[in-house]
């Protein structure tokens, strides 16, 4: 049998051949997805009848971006419904599609189908290999050994035409890839597949929590597909780890899990353990009155290696309370990957989140780039930091260091040319394939006059205020959303924090003032100068509002590792749990 070593050579081998002539691999990848899908009904309408086969690849690039158009989701999505209703004939791709991912759909205020074939669970398969090739020589671990790692499935539906639907992660953790990487990569999940379909957050996270104590000498890492999941795991602990203790104690389970197969999954595998209760109980006695829960991770679980997850983009929020919990543990960023495609991998797992930038994978799909430039705007001809436009797309070899683009996807599953909505920088090269870093969705953009305030620029004020907020009181921000209120006249930025602990008025008058001053923007200094943009609201709403939002748009299956917080929302019915839950409101005296 193949040891995990030898795999992880053959691996990074294959992907530092692949870098070296990406260009060559983006010519082979869009050559298997045209000869693979030729005569579709959509490729015919824009290619017509044009033998692909017969094509140098030169040719067969420059006719498919000068014949067939970028498109968004709201093009492709009339051939996406004809397939949930059932038409079989070939729509987008010649693979019948017999599943359809559903993406979270928080920021359109709807959720999107993306067509899903067997060659998505294959690619995150061949992901998984190569991201924990790259992760074990910087932090290798047993073969053998255990994940703790808070996964969730979500239920499967069937659109009117048949097809199961459900998210990525739910597809891929029901598929025998998921098995076969745990195989391949030597590593295994604590907790069964009972538990990772169970169909409620709170009874599989209190189970991931009990086997991986259970497991904990031989936990080698702690993962979730996001961050947030992993903070929201924890948060939970610390209100319940005297039930789970209980449980390891007497090899019991706490009569809240009522689901059956789950108790008798957990059942078979727990065997009362006293022992190790009383150490667990010792160290968080000690943890909850004087360290706050830090380092709880490393302390509770000490064989552990890393914490894994996707740290980047809107997790980068959590940031500060996962290293809370990590206490020295290194925290290794995971890859970039969407819906609709993998993207790039993560050949630096040593690099601190805030730094990581993802080496593009050529094979997965075929990749363009839309380059964005700044341009100047209004009378005064005052730069507009954010104020970008376009320009002709160019392909993968052709990007340049340290410019912005937005990514353009044509993808085995029947996506060509594809919008994903997400702005990177290029920064830096593997080989011949570009790192990128995500910078903001284009989409995710606070906009009321001629102001323009990214994903960043918020993420950077609200830092700074969260900052003010645990210096001045014994309170945190949990999570937080903003909207562009433009139905106000004037028009005004909102912001919403759940926080945790108690903060008196003035601090949070503070705070409010803060991010609204933060905002360094010249459109929207000038607009709230001249009063056409009103004073910033904060919104502080009740402990607990984020968890309904999340399980209004995951369902109450609670599959967390697909949900991700927006940072802006124009989501009627997100905004509507948000204001019912309201307790205190703020207005900004920046600008007074």
């Amino acid at each position: 049998m193949e040891t995990a070593e030898a795999g992880h050579a053959d691996i990074i081998g294959w992907f530092e051949h692949v870098s070296e002539n990406a260009c060559k691999a983006q010519s082979e990848t869009l050559r298997r997805i045209l000869e693979l899908n030729c005569g579709v009904e959509y490729l015919r309408k824009w290619l017509g009848t044009a033998d692909v086969g017969e094509m140098d690849d030169n040719t067969l690039e420059t006719v498919f971006t000068s014949l067939v158009p970028i498109v968004s989701h709201a093009d492709m999505d009339p051939y996406i419904q004809r397939i949930a209703n059932g038409e079989t004939s070939p729509l987008l791709t010649k693979e019948p599609i017999t599943v359809l991912s559903l993406s979270s759909g928080t920021t359109e205020g709807r959720q999107k189908y993306v067509p899903f074939t067997c060659q998505v669970t294959q690619d995150i398969l061949q992901m998984s290999r190569l991201s924990a090739a790259y992760t074990s020589r910087c932090y290798p671990i047993r073969e053998g050994g255990k994940i703790l790692e808070f996964i969730y499935a979500a239920k499967v539906s069937k659109t009117p035409g048949g097809l199961s639907v459900g998210t990525a992660t739910t597809l891929y953790y029901a598929s025998k890839e998921f098995k076969t990487k745990q195989e391949t990569t030597k590593s295994f999940t604590c907790s069964p597949q009972e538990v990772i379909s169970g169909g409620d957050f709170v009874q599989c996270t209190y189970c991931h929590l009990l086997l991986g104590l259970h497991f904990s000498s031989q936990v080698d890492i702690v993962a979730s597909g996001f961050s947030y999941t992993i903070v929201q795991a924890f948060s939970f602990f610390e209100e319940n780890w005297r039930e789970i203790c209980a449980d390891i104690k007497e090899g019991n389970l706490s009569s809240r899990i009522t689901s059956p197969c789950m108790r008798r999954a957990v059942l078979a595998l727990i065997r009362p353990n006293p022992s190790l209760a009383s150490q667990i109980e010792e160290i968080c006695v000690e943890m909850e009155s004087n360290l706050g829960w830090f380092g709880l991770i490393p302390k509770l679980w000490p064989t552990a290696k890393y914490v894994s997850s996707i740290m980047t983009g809107s997790m980068l929020s959590y940031l500060k309370k996962l290293r809370h919990y990590a206490g020295g543990l290194p925290l290794v960023s995971g890859n970039y990957v969407s819906s609709e495609s993998l993207i790039g991998v993560n050949v630096d797992p040593q690099l601190p989140p805030e730094d990581v930038s993802f080496a593009v994978v050529p094979t997965f799909s075929y990749f363009e780039f839309i380059p964005l430039h700044r341009q100047k705007q209004n009378q005064q001809d005052m730069p507009s930091d954010r104020d970008s436009v376009e320009e002709k797309p160019v392909p993968l070899s052709q990007v340049k260091l340290g410019h912005e683009y937005e990514v353009v996807l044509t993808t085995f599953t029947g996506l060509y040319r594809y919008r994903l909505g997400d702005v990177v920088e290029v920064t830096g090269f593997h080989n011949g394939t570009p790192k990128i870093s995500f910078i903001y969705r284009r989409k995710l953009i606070l906009n009321i006059n001629i102001d323009k305030n990214t994903e960043k620029d918020l993420q950077g004020v609200v830092d700074k205020a969260s900052q003010l907020l645990s210096q001045t009181t014994q309170a945190e921000v949990v999570d937080f959303t903003s909207h562009a209120d433009v139905k106000a006249s004037p028009g005004r930025y909102i912001i919403y924090w759940e926080i945790r602990g108690e903060a008196e008025d003035r601090a949070l008058e503070e705070c409010c003032r803060e991010i609204d001053a933060g905002f360094v923007d010249h459109g929207y200094v000038v607009s709230r100068r001249m009063k056409s943009i009103g004073p910033l609201e904060l919104r502080v709403v009740e402990r607990g509002t984020f968890g309904k939002v999340a399980e209004k748009f995951v369902g109450k299956c609670g599959s967390l590792n697909q949900f991700k917080t927006p940072r802006c929302t124009t989501n009627s019915v997100m905004l509507d749990i948000l204001d019912a839950s309201v307790v205190k409101i703020f207005r900004s005296s920046a600008y007074d």
